[in-house]
């Protein structure tokens, strides 16, 4: 069995910076009996719900009912179906959660949900991503989408504001699940997610593919509008969304198709419509209908003024190969629409098949970058495919003042000093003492800005989102400037916590003493009046004495009493306690 320490390694390096390690010991009493409680009641209220998968893959990926999976558990069972797992810190952002599902890597979220948020969390947690999303990859055809849908999402553009949102949303989700945040604080964190969603009014392709993410990964449905089964992972490992999406008069049922990416979606809140698929291979045509659109398959001009929109790092790709990362600032054109010029601005890396072409990083490159795009007068062919000797017999050879006339009427002139091939291709001239200009004789590069590099191509084959070595030019150097928050309970939460322990062990044990189980409700009667949980776990195990009857009467009165005293929530949880625990004695 592969450590967690060792599946990282394997990792690409720009991924392992988003990898946390998981401490089986942090996670508390309180918070296996959080575990304990919500994967038996989803799997009653799933049993007849969610597609017949579910149960199976429950089982196939290492997930109990009775204890929060341990990753190394999870890995030993994924192995068997080609996948694995690692435990990160809330949300990552979209282009990494989306590259760790391109490499068949399950992202799990390592905190486990507050008790104040058992039926609903807008964070991340390990109910939502080791019960929710693992689940279905036992289906091939499944996998197969979820990988797709990984290479496909992280090479989609992202803006700018799309990172905003991010932020504000990861920030919103740790304060709702601190136990020790104020309304207040709670109240500026929405504020500032809505002032970042009102701000981000353009949706990216990366915003639009999220969303096509969001009503299939998430919240799907498989079926029929009107006889269907529950898929998506955000259903799966919610109590009340589980509940409330069979609710057909509040909750409208929409046949999917690709205009499933005009919805938008609220993570904050429950949802108000949902997208039913026929079958895995539906959700693979829908989300390849997409996929055709976007400007990694498109390319051109169109795709590199997009990418000067986002005014993030993009990829764009020349029919030779060559991989021009950077934020784009330009695009000139011709009358038809060629691609005749580019231009970024600030760190810029050139690469092929992924990797950066030696000295062509963004700390060489580190002001910008432009270079002509097109074919040449009176060649042929791309100046890409011709060989060295055929490049002599026109006029173009290193050490040698060459010039070169595009089509277009771009003009670049210089000492040539290299030509950097690789895989018998032509990607990179290199010019000394060089002047480009237009055919209205503006200047594009001056001499005296030093050595012009000009990548070759005759057209922009694709644009995608990132760089194209991200081992070289990572975009994202820590996983966020916020991170999860520690609780520091107090003496009388460890003592509560230490009593769950007990119940658990107690539980485990087999042993049930009427005397031992009053003397904790004792115990528990002091040390909270709310704690409602832990009155359910002691009245699961009086149910298995015999006497205990008054006990379980009392006890049954005591959480009814906290039913009616707390939130919906609240009322809604003890209800679902109550009927597990309908108890008779003859």
């Amino acid at each position: 069995m592969h450590s967690q320490q060792d599946i990282i390694n394997s990792l690409p390096s720009h991924l392992r910076p988003f990898c946390a390690v998981q401490d089986y010991q942090q996670y508390t009493a309180r918070d296996q009996a959080v575990w304990r409680f919500l994967l038996h009641q989803l799997r009653e209220n799933l049993s007849q719900t969610a597609h017949a998968t579910y149960l199976e893959g429950l089982e196939r990926t290492g997930i109990q009912l009775e204890s929060i999976p341990r990753i190394e558990d999870m890995n030993a069972h994924l192995a068997d179906i080609g996948w694995r797992a690692v435990v990160v810190d809330g949300f990552v952002p979209p282009a990494i959660f989306m590259e760790f599902q391109a490499h068949c890597v399950l992202v799990i979220a390592v905190d486990m949900r507050t008790i104040e948020h058992m039926l609903y969390t807008p964070a991340p947690d390990i109910v939502h991503e080791s019960a929710g999303h693992a689940p279905f990859i036992v289906d091939v055809d499944y996998a197969e989408f979820l990988q797709r849908f990984g290479e496909l999402g992280m090479h989609a553009i992202a803006s700018k504001d799309d990172m905003a949102v991010y932020e504000a949303i990861r920030w919103l989700s740790i304060i709702k699940e601190s136990p020790n945040s104020s309304s207040a604080e709670i109240e500026n964190a929405e504020t500032q997610l809505k002032a970042a969603i009102d701000a981000n009014q353009n949706p990216s392709e990366a915003s639009l593919l999220s969303r096509l993410h969001w009503w299939t990964v998430e919240y799907g449905l498989v079926g029929d509008v009107d006889d269907y089964r529950i898929f998506g992972a955000g259903l799966l490992s919610s109590l009340g969304e589980s509940q409330h999406c069979l609710d057909d008069a509040t909750v409208i049922k929409r046949r999917l198709t690709v205009d499933a990416i005009s919805a938008s979606y609220d993570i904050t809140t429950q949802q108000p419509q949902l997208f039913v698929t026929k079958s895995c291979r539906h959700l693979s045509q829908v989300l390849e209908e997409f996929g055709r659109q976007m400007c990694v398959s498109l390319g051109g001009a169109s795709s590199l003024t997009k990418a000067i929109e986002a005014e993030t790092v993009n990829t764009a790709v020349t029919n030779s190969g060559i991989e021009i990362s950077g934020r784009f600032s330009r695009v000139m054109t011709d009358a038809v629409g060629n691609v005749t010029y580019i231009n970024t601005a600030g760190p810029t890396q050139l690469s092929y098949n992924g990797r950066q072409l030696n000295g062509h990083g963004p700390d060489f490159h580190e002001a910008g970058f432009g270079s002509p795009v097109g074919r040449l007068q009176a060649l042929e062919r791309c100046l890409s495919s011709y060989t060295v000797d055929e490049l002599k017999a026109h006029a173009i050879e290193v050490d040698s003042r060459v010039q070169l006339e595009f089509l277009s009427g771009i003009t670049v002139s210089g000492l040539l000093t290299k030509i950097h091939r690789q895989q018998q291709k032509n990607l990179l001239f290199t010019f000394d003492q060089c002047t480009v200009t237009d055919a209205k004789g503006e200047v594009l590069f001056h001499p005296e800005w030093g050595v012009f590099d000009m990548a070759v191509g005759d057209s922009i084959a694709s644009v995608y989102g990132g760089s194209a070595d991200q081992e070289r030019y990572p975009l994202y150097k820590a996983p966020s400037q916020s991170s999860t928050l520690v609780v520091d309970y107090d003496e009388k939460t460890l003592q509560l916590f230490e009593l769950y322990k007990k119940v658990r062990q107690y539980r485990d044990n087999k042993e049930r003493k009427l005397k031992q189980i009053e003397q904790w409700i004792e115990e528990y009667s002091g040390l909270t009046s709310g704690e409602w949980l832990l009155g359910f776990e002691l009245l699961e195990l009086l149910s298995q004495v015999e006497g205990a009857e008054p006990a379980i009467t009392a006890l049954r009165a005591r959480l009814k009493m906290l039913a009616e005293a707390g939130s919906t929530d609240q009322a809604c949880l003890i209800d679902y306690a109550l009927k597990r625990c309908q108890f008779t004695r003859q």
